[in-house]
């Protein structure tokens, strides 16, 4: 076994990061990856790889950076990702790849997300890129929404020689990685854009301010405009509330509108009008990634925070790592603690939150306690703005104009493993499937049905 202790990575510190939007991890450098890398055991059967939604080669590339050859270690994670740089900050290693290394079983495993940004940080800031010979097929492919998901499938379908069309809603590439994940956790302009322009130099054409449902329809894209498929990876960017009291007030937001404007629209730096309120104090119900990076923004922009959550710690589905850093920047965490009323002024606007304690009883269908209400625990939170995360669904209009697709009661599109649905030659993944999950679940559901498109055509 590995006698090296894990290499931590470098970080701002708190007081610091909390009142700015630069990135709050600074990775590892040369010579800390390489002594981290030399951690790996490069297990004959890795158990790593069986946990990866994508399949990626972790001691493959691994073995590579030990050597200090990068460019190697690049080549083998172009195979299996088209976002490495993206997945190495934002993925849940902890709990996929991580999880199953067999160092973790005594100590601390391999840092292989920390591994897999340092290479393509590495290509990006080096503008090294895999040769790759692309011979066009003469085939026509639209991909709706230019998320994680659909920049994947696509990707994988221009290296195979298809023509790709990607049709995005809004006015810039990205989905959530654009308009969801702040710049602190994900930097636009060093990591997103430059994964994006990758995918264009691969011969992948991309539309923005095209809303399918309106702007076109995907019965029109086969029709009409030649496609011979269509993969849709919308995502779920449609949010719910949870229907109490005063939920309608001046001052409450979901997390989706929160978020867009501070990251797509650029909210927060002084020579952009987007107008955006979090309030002196505001409290964020939920507990997932989503309401740790509206309550991180929310500090960033001057606002005492509060995350409401009704289950206890252990049961926060945020990552480990959002939960720890949001600590360390003095966030307030009411765990056990459900809203009950949203409280306003004679103007309309928030003034407070009431809440009730909980207490865990049984498992539910999630396997998690359920939590149930305390009786006479109410009490109130003062705040001036409250921001709701407490889920997304999908869009209906997609699903709704398109002629022969099936949804289930929750308003997903129903699709097999390799993302076929009910209508021919339409396929679909990621949250869009799913609802709300991570990048690379969505990742890997594009990757599938990348192959899958691949099938139908050839053999068609």
């Amino acid at each position: 076994m590995s006698k090296i202790d894990r290499v931590p990575v470098r970080e701002q510190s708190p007081d610091i990061r909390r009142s700015n939007f630069e990135e709050v991890s600074f990775g590892y450098n040369e010579e800390e990856a390489v002594l981290e890398a030399s951690r790996c055991l490069n297990c004959k059967r890795p158990m790593c790889v069986s946990k990866c939604p994508v399949s990626i080669d972790i001691p493959g590339f691994i073995s590579f950076v030990k050597e200090r050859n990068f460019d190697k270690a690049y080549e083998i994670l172009s195979k299996y990702t088209s976002l490495p740089a993206v997945c190495g900050r934002v993925c849940p290693q902890e709990v996929q790849c991580e999880s199953k290394c067999v160092l973790g079983i005594r100590g601390e495993p391999v840092a292989i997300g920390k591994l897999e940004r340092f290479v393509a940080d590495w290509a990006l800031e080096n503008n090294f890129k895999v040769d790759s010979d692309i011979v066009f097929n003469g085939h026509k492919v639209a991909v709706i929404g230019s998320g994680p998901s659909g920049l994947t499938c696509a990707g994988d379908l221009a290296k195979l020689g298809y023509e790709v069309t990607i049709f995005e809603a809004l006015h810039e590439a990205g989905g959530v990685l654009t308009y969801g994940i702040p710049e602190f956790r994900l930097p636009k302009d060093k990591v997103v854009k430059p994964e994006v322009d990758k995918l264009k130099d691969l011969g992948v054409k991309i539309e923005t301010n095209v809303i399918v449902g309106r702007t076109v329809t995907i019965d029109e894209l086969i029709s009409e405009e030649g496609f011979e498929a269509v993969y849709i990876g919308s995502g779920a960017g449609l949010p719910r509330f949870m229907n109490i009291p005063g939920e309608n007030a001046k001052g409450v937001f979901s997390a989706n509108e929160f978020l867009t404007r501070a990251n797509l629209m650029k909210a927060y730096r002084d020579d952009y009008d987007t107008p955006i309120k979090p309030g002196k104090r505001t409290a964020v119900v939920g507990g997932g990634n989503v309401a740790m990076d509206a309550a991180r923004t929310a500090l960033r922009l001057g606002s005492e925070v509060y995350i409401v959550y009704r289950r206890s710690e252990e049961e926060l589905p945020a990552r480990r790592e959002e939960v720890h850093h949001a600590k360390e920047e003095g966030i307030n965490f009411e765990l056990l603690t459900n809203p009950v009323e949203i409280l306003s002024d004679e103007n309309g606007w928030v003034k407070g939150i009431r809440c009730i304690r909980m207490k865990l009883g049984e498992a539910d269908s999630s396997g998690r306690r359920r939590p149930v209400p305390i009786e006479d625990s109410e009490f109130v939170i003062d705040v001036d703005s409250v921001i709701m995360s407490i889920g997304t669904t999908p869009n209906p209009l997609i699903s709704s104009t398109t002629s022969d697709i099936e949804t289930n009661k929750k308003g997903c599109i129903i699709a097999d493993d390799d993302g076929r649905t009910s209508k021919n030659r339409v396929f679909a993944g990621g949250d869009i499937v799913t609802g709300a999950a991570t990048v690379i679940l969505a990742m890997g559901a594009g990757k599938s049905a990348a192959k899958a498109i691949d099938d139908m055509i050839k053999n068609k």
